[in-house]
């Protein structure tokens, strides 16, 4: 491939007459923004030890009250973005959030997409438009954009959970605001409930409501269970993997992410593909060992780490003698609306 002109090369009186203008040329900057075979990406491989950051997040407890913090979180920031960007990926925010007991998040919605991965303790609660989602370890809760929501807290010891947000993506697009609220009532209605059974859904008699998200919190406890039916039900499968996703119609969860949970058996090791969106990986129990792009972590409970797209991810089950299971979250539904997935071996 040959080598295009540089901006040096042009004369200083031409540049100065085309910025006047607001114009710039294309050719000296054309290799990096299309490069040559496939992305460079700022995304890096990343790790984040629950161990290091939980003693700083329950400082942060101590030193901002509620009303200060609205909603206190640390983010896990991703230093090939630059850590005041406030991103894991490209798409993807990542923050660790706490909840003291007697605590209450106001209400509020915005556009940026949203989940929260459960990481630790019991008595926390989610109200999604309506809808009182308890909080148990391992379990997903959703809320979707322009949904209302807050966090409440009656019970004795923290809280803490992973947010999963499509917020660097709406901010780029200048699209990304909040609306603050008063305290939700509480409707009778719950999803987890209604869609407890995999295959199964409600038949309405009459008419349903039109509820694009119909099921909001997904427990860990069905989560797994159906991890360890599927490894026993197939015992060749090597991936064994769950998706998330909208009981009525059977696609992802939310619009812009992707979650999932996977099983590794005892001492399993399994490659995955080079993939073109960035993945996001969360320990909920065990521990697994990850190889990405020549970097090596080793993953605790509730340690999160992250992989640039396009870079082949090895997972290895430290423990010989019990499954681990490992919560991800990926950008393919935008790669695949964008037209722009793809999957290299």
């Amino acid at each position: 491939m040959h080598e295009l002109g540089r901006l040096e090369d042009l004369p200083p009186d031409y540049v100065d007459e085309l910025r006047k203008l607001n114009l710039v040329p294309l050719w000296p900057s054309l290799r990096a923004v299309l490069p040559p075979g496939k992305p460079r990406p700022n995304t890096k491989p990343t790790f984040w030890s629950y161990q290091a950051l939980r003693p700083l997040l329950m400082r942060a407890g101590e030193l901002t009250p509620m009303q200060k913090a609205e909603r206190r979180v640390l983010v896990l920031a991703n230093p090939g973005h630059g850590l005041d960007n406030m991103k894991a990926s490209a798409a993807m925010y990542l923050g660790m959030q706490l909840l003291l007991p007697g605590e209450w998040a106001p209400s509020h919605r915005h556009t940026p997409n949203a989940v929260r991965m459960i990481v630790e303790g019991e008595g926390a609660y989610t109200t999604v438009d309506g809808e009182k989602c308890p909080m148990s370890r391992g379990d997903l809760i959703l809320t979707p954009s322009g949904l209302w929501h807050e966090h409440g807290h009656d019970g004795t010891e923290p809280v803490v959970w992973l947010d999963v947000l499509d917020l660097p993506l709406v901010y780029y697009m200048e699209t990304s605001y909040a609306i603050e609220g008063k305290r939700q009532d509480v409707k009778p209605e719950r999803g987890d409930v209604a869609y407890a059974r995999g295959g199964i859904v409600p038949t309405p008699v009459f008419t349903r409501a039109d509820k694009p998200y119909p099921m909001l919190r997904y427990p860990w406890v069905e989560a797994r269970a159906a991890l360890l039916a599927l490894g026993t039900d197939r015992p060749g499968q090597d991936c064994v993997q769950v998706s998330y996703v909208n009981p009525e119609t059977g696609g992802y969860a939310e619009n812009i992410l992707g979650f999932y949970a996977l099983m590794l058996r005892p001492g399993q090791t399994l490659r995955l593909p080079a993939r073109s969106p960035a993945s996001v990986f969360h320990v909920i129990e065990g521990g697994a060992a990850a190889e990405i792009d020549g970097q090596h972590f080793n993953l605790a409970e509730a340690d999160t780490c992250c992989a640039p797209g396009y870079t082949p991810v090895t997972l290895r089950n430290t423990s010989a003698d019990q499954p681990s299971f490992v919560f991800i979250a990926d950008e393919t539904p935008l790669h695949k609306k964008l037209g722009v997935f793809e999957t290299r071996e």
